[in-house]
């Protein structure tokens, strides 16, 4: 008979063990690459950006969305064509169905109204209140009294709550962000396409108003004035780092004393948490390079609505919009032009106009949009500080330079000390060269449309300001001579352009 010879893998286990070691660099391998997805992409662990999140935010603002499945409810699927949800009305049967305005319109609950009409059986337009609802169909959970029954009853506020609540004016239409730090919806607001923002989705995440938890029974109308000034001025300086005189205070204060001075007072205290809504309610009427405030509704504010830049777009934002409509070659190098010079306008007054610099360290297309007239509006300025607050954030301890740089603002490591600088050493115009002006100026900005030397000489200048260190200077900073060269050549490919037309 004959004997098995030991093979390979039988001589003191190789193959076991080599099978093990390629088991642990496979999962080695694995964990490395997740490591540096997350470090790329640190939000691809956190929640998604759905209709179902979004409309749960919204719905827990009329009301808690613990809404039953669809089947649960009389009118569900496959209970009629329409595919209306009809609710049973409390006078009998008999009574006529019609639709009701305010649930209708109101922006669903969960997957269960998501782009069906509601019909109330046996209720009248006059009875047509969120109240009344409840009234009626004490049973129906996901009618609950809510955040509108705290509307109602004067605790929270905002003149956003009325279309939202009772007339049903302020429909959600899609998310378009959902991650930890900000939930940002867009919603049509009588006809008008806004966007709705908050830091968190409940407004019971927010830390209270001390004084109204302290409150006697006299209420919020018993607080001292100056004691609220003192309060909202120190929430201005967490936030912006600017010291403000009462007098400056006029959007962020809740305005006259009534019977919804509580809830004024606990819905402004929850906005104030919020650093983006701060600097925007300063910032209002004073800048056309900032979105207006147009609204709130207790910790949820509104902004207009421009469609967000992306680099998917060959000239970075969305030119359909704008006026006249920008056709071939000459017409994208005019639009793009007049992009660049609304930039370098954003920069001079973000530079010049405020009693502080305005520093933006989050720099992308994403976060900023265009106006019809081609003007540059910053939407996103969570990441937009005053010269205070920049010096603030970015005196910190270090052991090299790159532990001073905090997004797109960046300082220098004092290694004596270990302390980061608390002057920034790099610009925003910098930084708008480097992620925005590369993008159209190291190639052609439309075949023959401007003239070899033009171009090239944009090529350069952009090159200089994006990257300063590649002169025979060599500063850290673009030297402010760039800004008026790439002004004169920008107007300069504006005049070309012009002539061509001619």
């Amino acid at each position: 008979m004959a004997r098995s010879l030991p093979g390979r893998c039988g001589r003191r286990g190789r193959c076991g063990r080599g099978a093990l070691l390629a088991c642990a660099a496979w999962t080695a391998g694995w964990v490395l690459a997740a490591a540096l997805l997350l470090r790329a992409r640190p939000g691809v662990l956190s929640e998604r950006c759905t209709d179902e999140k979004s409309r749960r935010i919204l719905a827990a603002l009329v009301g808690p969305a613990a809404a039953p499945p669809c089947a649960a409810l009389p009118g569900g699927p496959g209970a009629g064509q329409s595919g209306a949800v009809v609710v049973p009305g409390g006078w009998g049967g008999g009574v006529p169905t019609r639709p009701h305005p305010w649930v209708s319109e109101a922006p669903g609950y969960g997957n269960m109204l998501a782009g069906r009409a509601v019909t109330v059986a046996g209720l009248t337009p006059a009875e047509g209140t969120v109240t009344s609802l409840w009234k009626a169909f004490p049973s129906i959970s996901w009618l609950d009294r809510g955040a509108c029954r705290d509307y109602e009853g004067g605790a929270l506020v905002g003149d956003l709550c009325e279309d939202l609540c009772v007339a049903g004016k302020l429909l959600y239409r899609r998310c378009l962000y959902y991650e930890s730090g900000k939930k940002v919806l867009q919603a049509d607001w009588r006809g008008r396409p806004v966007i709705l923002k908050s830091k968190e989705e409940a407004f019971s995440s927010f830390p209270p108003l001390g004084l109204l938890e302290d409150a006697a029974d006299g209420g919020a109308q018993d607080f001292p004035e100056a004691e609220l000034l003192l309060l909202v001025a120190g929430e201005v300086k967490n936030a912006l780092g600017l010291e403000l005189p009462g007098g400056s205070l006029g959007p962020l204060w809740p305005g006259g004393r009534g019977p919804r001075w509580r809830g004024q007072l606990a819905s402004l205290w929850s906005l104030l948490q919020q650093q983006e809504f701060v600097l925007l309610s300063l910032l209002q009427d004073l800048s056309r390079h900032a979105l207006p405030v147009l609204g709130s509704c207790g910790h949820f504010y509104a902004v207009e609505y421009l469609a967000a830049g992306s680099p998917r777009h060959r000239a970075l934002f969305p030119l359909d919009g704008a006026a006249g409509g920008p056709r071939g070659g000459r017409g994208q190098a005019k639009a793009v032009s007049d992009m660049a010079l609304s930039f370098l306008d954003m920069v001079s007054h973000f530079e010049d106009d405020f009693s502080h610099r305005l520093h933006l360290c989050d720099v992308k297309p994403e976060n900023f949009a265009i106006r019809s007239d081609y003007t540059v509006v910053a939407i996103d300025v969570d990441m937009a500080f005053f010269e205070p607050k920049m010096r603030e954030i970015l005196e910190q301890n270090c052991t090299g330079d790159e532990d001073c740089n905090f997004f797109d603002c960046f300082s220098k490591c004092d290694l004596r000390v270990n302390k980061c600088g608390a002057e920034r050493v790099n610009s925003n115009l910098q930084v708008i060269c480097d992620k925005i002006f590369r993008h159209w100026f190291s190639s052609s900005l439309g075949s023959s449309a401007l003239s070899v030397r033009l171009q090239q000489q944009l090529r350069e200048a952009v090159q200089e300001c994006a990257d300063p260190r590649s002169s025979a200077r060599s500063p850290l900073r673009a030297a402010p001579d760039v800004f008026w060269k790439l002004q004169h050549l920008l107007r300069a490919t504006q005049r070309e352009l012009q002539d061509a037309e001619a």
